[in-house]
């Protein structure tokens, strides 16, 4: 049946991946089934718990059942307590899941205590669920606040270490998971050239490139297997938004890379995959499910907006391709197009939703927790042509050593004119400057390829005098950049309106990639990291090859943002490179960032 965007708003509207709204105890019996049938059906839960979208008073709860028989419905119990140990009930109550909703079940407890601590277990079937954890939000003056963020994990491309040492944190008031939950590809699609002898290939009726609901289903079921992202889960309330791979690379409002001919309608498969994203998430359920932007209030100290960059409203992404920029016409016209008012990463909706909550606001930092680089990655113009041929050559299997070869030389020769333009060095000809001062934006699937909304959005930050933070996820690698206005900016033109600190991917692959950068060369690595933080203006830090996570603590004095990076994600056995993690950070009322 075709799931056109009317069935996908009526099936919306009527609840599917609904939560169970809880509001106490019930004194609900765990052997009151009339259906006997049903109640002996055995049951597992193969895939963990979780927790999500906490408020002030309420927390979403989750967990998927298992029947290990053939049928079509389970009763279920759940039960949530503020000790470990269950000895006092706050909630408790039962439901029936069915296939509807992939067996999966969310319950909505509501009527909580602020900032606190609720444990939660599920019963179906004689068979007791492990036991979750999460916490409620702060209503009252707090001293601070931790996230730990995430995004981009590839379940073939490598170990969930990251997870697990996530879990290990006993300080973490929520998990940012920024999106690339999953991938869309099979087992010889992006990052999979390990996965056998990894033991992570995906299953055989889940190996191939993911089209359908029960596909979509499938691979979420596949990657919550995997214990270290249960235990993450168990341990802390996520707060999540998708970004492209939830549904397919590179998407778009009405389109993506990734989704070929063939492959059915595009709007088809989306809505498949945010069916599966909402059965399968910790969310809180909303009318529209591509309507996912929401704020949360951590007291006094954090307002959180989780933004959607990729579904609701993005235009399509500019192409260099379609534009001559070997001509001034050409430059010109790329120039207007990248800027163009017109142009929607955000769109009016959800743009006026966010400056008017955040000019309103009495927190002391307003944070943004979404998907792509929001800081001005503009790289001179020579060594973006090469990149992009790179690129190229290694998508389409060519020998790319020359390439490389080429491209160490001219980021080496680039970077000793930009030093002796910092320096003052009166040699430097008018030629030279013009190599490193003639630049252009490396991603235009980032904010780069958006130009007019963020100067809307850090305008209106710097007219409010708010501290602005921006946490980002996407790239594959750690990076810290100031985040500059336009010199045409009418509110505030060339001034720092705030910082932004993005992770690094959980098992994704980065620009070492791209680079041939050799983890077991850490001084030509290290000497990277400096070269392309001296081209880009606006960057401040880099990490090009490591796996990890960022966490971020805000106190009333400053926000401290941590990069944490594993030492393997293709081996087992892994420990915490001490040597590599960084810490910077922003003080209230100076946005900029400091080591």
């Amino acid at each position: 049946m075709t799931f056109t965007r009317r069935r996908f708003l009526k099936a919306s509207a009527a609840g599917f991946g609904a939560a169970v709204l809880s509001f106490g105890l019930t004194g609900c019996s765990l052997n009151d089934d009339d259906d006997e049938a049903t109640k002996q059906t055995p049951v597992s839960f193969d895939h963990g718990v979780a927790s999500g979208d906490p408020l002030a008073d309420s927390l979403i709860i989750w967990t998927r059942i298992t029947p290990l028989e053939n049928v079509t419905s389970v009763n279920v119990v759940w039960q949530a307590s503020k000790d470990a140990n269950f000895t006092t009930i706050s909630h408790d109550g039962e439901t029936q899941v069915s296939d509807a909703t992939d067996f999966t079940l969310k319950v909505d407890l509501q009527g909580l205590d602020a900032n606190t601590t609720y444990y939660y277990r599920f019963i179906s079937n004689g068979k007791t669920s492990p036991t979750g954890a999460g916490k409620t939000l702060p209503t009252s003056n707090i001293e601070q606040v931790k996230f730990a963020v995430v995004s981009c994990a590839n379940y073939p491309a490598g170990y969930f270490h990251v997870y697990g040492e996530i879990a290990k944190q006993t300080d973490i008031d929520a998990v940012l998971h920024l999106g690339d939950y999953i991938y869309e590809y099979g087992n010889d699609g992006y990052a999979t050239e390990d996965a056998a002898i990894l033991g992570r290939l995906l299953p055989e009726d889940n190996s191939d490139e993911i089209i359908s609901l029960a596909d979509y289903r499938n691979r979420y079921a596949h990657y919550r297997t995997d214990a270290n992202l249960q235990a993450a889960h168990s341990r802390c309330a996520f707060i999540t938004v998708w970004d492209d791979h939830e549904i397919t690379n590179d998407t778009w409002q009405n389109g993506a890379e990734n989704h070929n001919e063939g492959e059915g309608e595009f709007s088809e498969r989306k809505l498949h995959a945010l069916q599966a994203y909402f059965e399968w998430m910790p969310i809180r359920n909303v009318a529209d499910k591509e309507r996912i932007y929401r704020h949360f209030e951590f007291g006094n100290l954090v307002s959180l907006y989780m933004l959607d960059t990729r579904v609701l409203a993005r235009d399509e992404q500019l192409n260099y391709a379609d534009f001559d920029l070997t001509s001034a016409q050409g430059q010109s016209d790329f120039a207007n197009a990248v800027s163009s008012p017109t142009r929607a990463l955000l769109g009016n909706e959800q743009l006026t939703w966010l400056t008017d909550g955040m000019t309103t606001s009495n927190s002391k930092w307003q944070v943004l927790g979404q998907q792509v680089l929001m800081t001005k990655m503009h790289l001179p113009f020579e060594v973006l042509q090469l990149l992009v041929s790179l690129q190229i050559s290694q998508a389409n299997g060519g020998d790319t050593n020359a390439l490389l070869a080429q491209a160490s030389a001219l980021f080496a020769e680039l970077a000793q004119i930009k030093g002796r333009v910092l320096a003052g060095d009166p040699s430097v000809t008018d030629a030279e400057r013009a190599r490193v001062d003639t630049t252009a934006p490396y991603n235009l699937d980032a904010w780069d390829g958006y130009a007019y909304e963020r100067e809307v959005l850090l305008g209106t930050a710097i007219a409010a005098q708010k501290n602005l933070v921006v946490l980002a996820g996407d790239t594959h690698n750690g990076w810290a950049g100031q985040l500059v206005t336009d010199a045409a900016n009418p509110i505030a033109a060339s001034q720092n309106a705030g910082v932004e600190f993005a992770t690094s991917s959980v098992s994704s692959p980065g620009l070492e990639e791209y680079l041939a950068l050799n983890t077991q060369e850490p001084e030509v690595t290290a000497q990277m990291e400096q070269v392309i933080a001296l081209l880009v203006n606006d960057l401040i830090y880099n990490n090009l090859v490591d796996r990890g996570y960022l966490t971020v603590t805000f106190t009333p004095e400053q926000a401290t943002a941590k990069w944490n990076y594993v030492s393997s994600i293709k081996t087992a056995s892994y420990e915490m490179q001490t040597e590599r993690s960084k810490e910077l950070r922003m003080l209230a009322g100076q946005p900029v960032i400091q080591g």
